[in-house]
């Protein structure tokens, strides 16, 4: 009985699957939504239990794709100013390879920040101008200037920032997040990705928030703007909610058949993927929808957070997603690349995230979210403190550098209040407590209770982790 149930058919049940209409194979093939999940309250992950006490049960990264220069933004160097138009030194440079941009350049000339900066809050951190709302924030947040890493090109530095690896091909941050603990909601994907719409800059493939060797149902789900936040999760024309579930469960039928000859992962991924995909029918429409959202909050964020796919509204959809128990939900904004034009090109880009990232905060703080939700904010690496291209009165840019840049934190048990690290009186070098970007995802790990050494998957007869072989947790920056 059991087995005409798909000899009858006289296809094999992946490539039945693969062809079965109604949009469902190109959902799963798209989407790779998160499956597994086992009861109303959401299924555990590969961890059974927390390695120890987490301080955060969720993580939001803003991630600025071009990387910010943090010269401009949260490092202030004075004598940069005195200094203006001069040489870098040689004893500073120390050697350090330059990107092909500005490497065949006849002189390196040392450029000031244009942009004041000021102290704020008890705590004194010291901000750009530009970033006014963040100033509001400045003792909610924690200042990393000392974050190092190796890449010096877009390409490898936000691969290597997302995954721990500069080469393509491993598990993002969150995938590893959902293989680890799974997911909290049975009705939403765990990892949930969302682009800023209309982003000019390096390119961002999806790769980047990919699962890698990992089991596809750990890559992220993109959101996007428009009538349909999630691809091919509504039903096509003529097809009722009856009708899809009727052909799930004729599926379900078949595959239930078919596992008494032996369980295929790919298609009980598959299977699952469609049942997750026809609980988000109802879901997803209630995440999105942002019309029980009060004036004020609106307010909170800008005027942009009512325009879908932009960044305020992707940070209030944020707010939202985690609230309904999202555990990793990852924003990319692009546009901060800035190798020429600076002086008017990053108060454009402040001016489009500094409000909402903001607000992102104050809103966890006001809904209860922020102790146990770890906010981050940062690019894949610095800039430099020299100009690239000519060095004009009203304009300058800045090249890649890798040696330092800065980023923040908030909430999820990391210290409010705070500046971590030094660089040098040229903000070239570190002096002081470097993190590298290994040391980063150590503590993102460390603060949802998982000891990074601990979280492995065996792929190609070695075990793999997040942080490879390397990493330390930031114990100085956790409260």
């Amino acid at each position: 009985m059991k087995k005409n149930l798909t000899s009858g058919f006289g296809i094999n049940r992946r490539s039945m699957l693969s062809q079965m209409g109604m949009g469902f194979g190109a959902l799963a093939a798209s989407q790779m939504l998160h499956a597994e999940a086992t009861s109303q309250s959401g299924s555990s992950g590969v961890l059974k239990a927390l390695h120890h006490a987490p301080k955060a049960k969720r993580v939001i990264f803003l991630f600025q794709s071009g990387a910010p220069s943090q010269l401009d933004l949260f490092d202030y160097k004075p004598l940069l100013n005195e200094k203006h138009g001069t040489e870098l030194p040689e004893e500073v440079r120390g050697g350090q390879r330059l990107t092909g941009m500005s490497g065949n350049q006849s002189s390196l000339p040392l450029v000031g920040s244009p942009f004041k900066f000021s102290q704020h809050g008890e705590s004194g951190t010291r901000l750009s101008n530009l970033l006014p709302h963040t100033a509001g924030i400045a003792d909610d947040i924690c200042v990393v200037k000392s974050m190092y890493t190796e890449a010096i090109n877009h390409g490898p530095g936000v691969t290597f920032m997302q995954t721990g690896s500069q080469f393509p091909g491993r598990p993002s941050m969150g995938a590893w997040m959902d293989y680890g603990l799974g997911t909290e909601n049975h009705d939403l994907p765990a990892f949930v990705v969302m682009v800023s719409k209309n982003g000019r800059g390096q390119p961002l493939s999806s790769r980047l928030w990919g699962n890698g060797f990992l089991a596809s149902k750990h890559q992220g789900v993109q959101f996007r703007s428009g009538k349909d936040p999630v691809l091919y999760l509504s039903n096509p024309e003529g097809i009722d909610s009856g009708s899809r579930r009727a052909a799930l469960d004729a599926l379900n039928q078949l595959h239930e058949g078919q596992l008494a000859n032996g369980a295929d992962p790919y298609v009980e991924t598959r299977i699952a993927q469609y049942e997750l995909a026809f609980r988000m029918q109802n879901s997803i429409p209630d995440a999105t929808d942002f019309s029980d959202e009060p004036e004020s909050v609106f307010e909170l964020y800008g005027k942009d957070s009512k325009n879908p796919g932009t960044f305020a509204a992707n940070c209030l959809q944020a707010r939202r997603l985690v609230e309904r128990g999202v555990r990793f939900v990852q924003l990319y904004h692009q546009g901060w690349d800035h190798h020429g034009g600076l002086p008017s090109g990053l108060p454009r880009q402040c001016a489009a995230t500094d409000q909402a990232s903001a607000a992102l905060v104050k809103d966890l703080k006001r809904c209860g979210l922020l102790e146990d939700t770890l906010v981050i904010w940062g690019g894949e690496f610095g800039r430099t403190n020299y100009c690239q291209g000519k060095l004009t009165a009203k304009s300058f840019g800045r090249d890649h550098h890798p040696r330092c840049f800065s980023i923040w934190m908030a909430g999820g048990g990391i210290k409010p209040g705070i500046s971590y690290g030094e660089t040098d009186e040229y903000g070239y070098n570190l002096t002081e407590n470097p993190v590298h970007i290994h040391d980063l995802h150590a503590t993102i790990l460390h603060q949802m209770g998982i000891d990074h050494e601990r979280l492995t998957y065996k792929y190609q007869g070695r075990q793999f982790r997040l942080t490879d072989v390397h990493g330390h947790v930031v114990h100085d920056i956790l409260s």
